[in-house]
């Protein structure tokens, strides 16, 4: 229970939610104290409305961010206020002002939620309309509200500079051990490795958006900022991502593992438990992460590690080295992997202890932040996405057309107050068809419930200032909550309301009951709208995913071509692919689980999706585990064999590539299936036919030669069957789906 507390407490999310909550809370009491309440609670709306945008970034990102941020939430409510008075100009006005609010959005993640502030700023603008000098100063408040917060974050950021990036290298580190847990449960005889690998897709989208994240911070600022502390953080950002990437690279093929060790299981077991030691090692360093300067390694895995070693002997001294050769070399393969595992968790650990102060990576610095997404606004993006095309702008006219219904039903029809009616539009409506519905279910239930709570406690405590730290309580919690669970968010900031009027107004069970009916008629609304109003089904959306996805295996897959033709040095463009298709995939993988979550007659390619999704992501393991060999190993010259082989999977992956565009097909370029087959006929003859021939090889270096050639033509085998699988999916897909 405790843990939990602490866990929860010491989170990314309750971090954002203190500093609002803070930056809200204190002009309320100073305004209050001096007589001006309003005033005091404006300005906790505007810090409220800008702290969305309070994003990872540089702290020149951040300071420009929440500025033009301010700007905007203060200067929308400002332009309604003005218009109001003016009804033939309003409502087209705010048509247009609702639309080009949501149309921000095609600038990033940083814009998107600019956009969400200021079209709350405008549904909330009409719960008190001013005019004239008092508009301006209302607007004025809110400005200082979005430079207060401001101010609040910036004193987090240098009381606790590395806070954050602790937070998320702390919850990288403890998904990473999760991952690697996962893997663990593929060596059961009886897992579900459907479900598993499901499982460890869902994980991995979860780590690219943190892996995202951390660059933002350390790699943007190593020009700004030499610290130690900062490049001792990026090597351990690089490192949990080599982590995560080893264990992507190093595929086993487990029914065959199990089949060949189905009467010496013991060994099998004992893999499984230095698995599980890798994954419960992070898990107990993720605890450790504030507390650098005293931990201590307690763990270091020799004794697992010295274990699988003693299986792998014994399996061979039961069986005699002659059969037991190649059950050996798989058994070694993994000894290997969980050695070099063991290697790059000792490089955390150090760097989380007194055994490792600084870390430098000055030669680097420009070559990092070439994975940095490049920050720039040109008009031309907006004016690209004015287009039923464009899945910002099908959204950006849903909404304003709804929220301008909204208005009207409230204006016209017997409501308390209209701008619960456009909040609630505001905050449940996305995009997506499937997360609209479960925000619209959510907040309902989160209102209803949170309604019910606080009567009770409105009804037995009448105390202002126990009320008043009820409500600040319940903002902390729900604003925690908003990212994570939105239903218990809901409940919290309903809770949170109730008692602000339970403050303010004596009749509360009449604010409960329409903010209640509000909600109910807003989620009403959304989910209307997103299922009539030129809906953004998945399925139209999924194949540009897809596309994406190939194209990304397709970029890897001939950087890992090139190095392994030229040899040298991993060149920058070789690591970007690598960043890039694990995004994609990521990308085609929440594409997927949203489009589990929407009517069962809109997911007629679900089974066709699932199978290019698994593919994929099968298609990258086999990328990286060539990848990975050919760097760590002296390989040899590559073959023509080689090359054409290559070539094939790459006409594979542009001809599925041009199915996705509807593009056509030249039949010419087709490869002859029986001529790739005699393609590696002819590589395994060659290579072997030369390694066993050649006197001049040591024993020792011909049995590496070998288990290379025999190592590159297993992936090569398996990379073709998955490129001509995509092709044949694709095909499916498209007659299935011809739009």
């Amino acid at each position: 229970m405790f843990d939990r507390i602490a866990k929860f407490t010491n989170s990314t999310s309750f971090l954002n939610a203190t500093k609002v909550t803070i930056a809200s809370v204190i002009p309320v009491l100073i305004f209050n104290l001096l007589g001006h309440f309003e005033i005091g609670f404006t300005i906790a709306l505007g810090a409220f409305y800008t702290y969305p945008s309070d994003i990872p970034s540089t702290l020149s990102h951040k300071i420009k961010g929440l500025i033009v941020a301010s700007f905007i939430v203060s200067g929308v409510n400002l332009l309604v206020n003005l218009a109001y008075p003016y009804p033939y100009l309003f409502y087209p006005f705010l048509g247009f002002l609702l639309f080009l609010c949501s149309m921000i959005s095609v600038y990033g993640q940083r814009a998107t939620l600019v956009s969400f502030s200021a079209l709350i700023s405008i549904s909330l603008s009409f719960g008190h309309i001013h005019k004239g000098w008092e508009a301006f100063a209302y607007s004025g408040y809110i400005f200082t509200g979005g430079i207060l917060y401001l101010i609040v974050s910036l004193a987090f950021h240098f009381i606790q500079p590395y806070k954050y990036i602790e937070l998320e290298i702390a919850r990288g580190i403890r998904l990473t051990a999760k991952y690697l847990k996962l893997r663990g449960d593929l060596w059961s005889p009886e897992a579900n490795r459907k479900t598993i690998i499901e499982k460890q897709l869902s994980i991995q989208v979860e780590l690219n958006e943190i892996h995202e994240d951390l660059r933002k911070v350390l790699i943007g600022n190593q020009s700004s900022s030499a610290t130690s502390q900062n490049r001792k953080m990026l090597l351990v950002f690089i490192t949990l991502l080599e982590i995560q990437e080893l264990a992507l690279y190093t595929s086993f093929d487990h029914s065959k593992i199990h089949e060949k060790f189905d009467k010496h299981p013991d060994v099998l077991r004992t893999y499984q438990n230095v698995a599980y030691k890798l994954a419960s090692t992070l898990k107990k360093l993720s605890k450790n992460v504030h507390h650098i300067a005293v931990y201590v390694d307690k763990n270091d895995l020799k004794n697992e590690l010295d274990a699988l070693e003693f299986a792998i002997f014994d399996y061979e001294k039961t069986l005699g080295k002659e059969e037991a050769a190649e059950g050996v070399l798989m058994l070694t393969n993994m000894l290997k992997y969980a050695k070099n595992q063991v290697g790059k968790i000792k490089i955390i650990q150090r760097a989380f202890s007194l055994a490792m102060q600084s870390y430098k990576l000055k030669e680097k610095d420009k070559e990092l932040e070439k994975f940095l997404t490049p920050q720039y606004y040109p008009l031309r993006t907006l004016i690209e996405n004015l287009s039923f095309s464009s899945s910002i702008f099908r959204h950006s006219v849903r909404l304003t057309i709804t929220i301008l219904i909204g208005f009207i039903v409230g204006k016209f029809l017997p409501f308390q107050n209209v701008y619960w009616i456009l909040l609630t539009i505001v905050v449940i409506m996305r995009p997506g068809y499937g997360l609209t519905k479960e925000r619209s279910y959510n907040r309902i239930f989160g209102t209803l419930l949170g309604g019910l709570l606080a009567f009770g406690i409105v009804s037995v405590v009448q105390n202002h200032v126990v009320l008043s730290i009820f409500s600040i309580i319940c903002m902390l919690l729900g604003i925690s909550f908003a990212q994570t669970n939105y239903k218990i968010s809901a409940t919290f900031v309903t809770m949170y309301v109730v008692f602000i009027y339970g403050i303010l107004v004596p009749n509360v069970v009449e604010v409960i009951q329409f903010r209640i009916l509000d909600s109910l008629v807003g989620a009403i609304l959304a989910f209307l709208a997103n299922q009539f109003l030129w809906p953004a089904w998945e399925f139209i959306n999924t194949p540009i995913h897809i596309e994406n996805s190939i194209r990304a295996n397709r970029t890897y897959l001939r950087e890992i071509a090139d190095f392994y033709n030229k040899k040298g040095e991993v060149p920058t463009s070789y690591r970007l692919a690598r960043k890039n298709v694990f995004i994609e995939i990521g990308n085609l993988m929440t594409s997927f689980q949203r489009m589990m979550q929407e009517p069962k007659s809109k997911q007629k390619t679900l089974p066709l999706v699932n199978k290019l999704v698994v593919l994929n992501h099968s298609l990258l393991s086999a990328l990286a585990s060539l990848s990975t060999y050919i760097q760590a190993h002296q390989t040899t010259s590559a073959s023509e064999s080689f090359n054409y082989i290559i070539k094939t999977i790459l006409l594979n992956l542009d001809h599925s590539i041009s199915i996705l565009r509807n593009e056509t097909i030249i039949t010419d370029t087709f490869f002859d299936k029986e001529d790739v087959t005699l393609q590696f006929e002819e590589m395994k003859r060659k290579n072997f036919t030369r390694l066993a021939t050649d006197e001049e090889l040591d024993k020792e270096t011909r049995q590496a030669k070998m288990q290379e050639a025999q190592m590159v033509i297993e992936q090569l085998i398996w990379m073709s069957n998955l490129a001509e699988k995509i092709l044949k999916i694709t095909k499916d897909l498209k007659a299935t789906n011809p739009d």
